[in-house]
């Protein structure tokens, strides 16, 4: 089963059907749409004559690839590298903290 996850399109990207991720803000924050609407012809009309150029939509995301997936780790293994090389010199107690704690970053599934 694919989870759904946030995509940010081109309005000319949407189409009748589409949910809304983020509420629809105009160019003073106020609420065009909001989160959860569901885009129809008639509002992506509308948001074109407004100039809105962009939406965040919700979508089915697709599974990783084996290609993706090993791109991904040799990715991750040449940032963990280099964080070894910046992290080489240094005695005091906090670096080994610090790395892991950079180390847990870079290893998040990002978006």
């Amino acid at each position: 089963m694919n989870a759904t996850t946030a995509h940010e399109i081109g309005l000319d990207q949407a189409a009748a059907g589409m949910t809304l991720a983020a509420a629809l803000l105009d160019a003073h924050g106020g609420v065009l749409l909001p989160r959860d609407a569901a885009l129809t012809e008639a509002t992506l009309a509308s948001l074109r004559r407004r100039g809105i150029e962009r939406c965040v939509v919700w979508a089915e995301a697709a599974a990783e690839s084996p290609a993706d997936a090993a791109a991904r780790e040799r990715d991750l293994e040449r940032q963990l590298q280099r964080l070894g090389q910046l992290f080489r010199h240094g005695g005091d107690d906090a670096r080994p903290e610090l790395m892991q704690l950079l180390a847990d970053y870079r290893s998040r599934e990002q978006p």
